[in-house]
């Protein structure tokens, strides 16, 4: 990974809708020789994907938590089956196992309190693999670079 890649990265990062014409001129390449990097970075998996960035608020979906999950039995099975249900449950945008004292943590995203308490207590609650729940509410993010 050269710095021109990582100069590639970088834009792209910032503006994944950039033109190559664009790319290649903030890189100092010709469009041509950026054009076969950037496909070189996608080819090797580097990137990934291009994704768009939603304002959720707009959309109705602008409570956000993080709950931390605990489960009752830290056997492959109970910990599948938590993920099949994460993976099923449109609130949850991600499902992140992590060490320490629980197994799970969520980043939930719905309309408001009222529809978190209602996926607290009626999605994760009913999962019999659960043990605890801990819930944190966002109450802003002064620096989100997801993507």
């Amino acid at each position: 990974m050269d710095q021109i890649n990582k100069n590639i990265l970088q834009e792209l990062g910032q503006n994944g809708r950039i033109s190559n014409l664009e790319l290649a001129d903030k890189v100092g390449l010709s469009p041509s020789a950026c054009l076969r990097r950037v496909q070189d970075l996608e080819r090797r998996g580097v990137i990934r994907g291009y994704r768009v960035v939603l304002d959720k608020s707009a959309l109705g979906a602008g409570f956000v938590a993080y709950a931390a999950v605990g489960l009752n039995s830290h056997t492959k099975a109970s910990q599948e089956a938590f993920e099949r249900a994460m993976a099923v449950a449109p609130e949850v945008v991600e499902c992140h196992n992590i060490t320490g004292t629980v197994e799970y943590l969520l980043r939930i995203e719905v309309a408001d309190l009222a529809a978190y308490k209602s996926f607290h207590t009626d999605v994760i609650g009913t999962l019999p693999q659960v043990n605890s729940i801990t819930s944190y509410v966002v109450m802003g993010s002064p620096k989100d670079e997801r993507a």
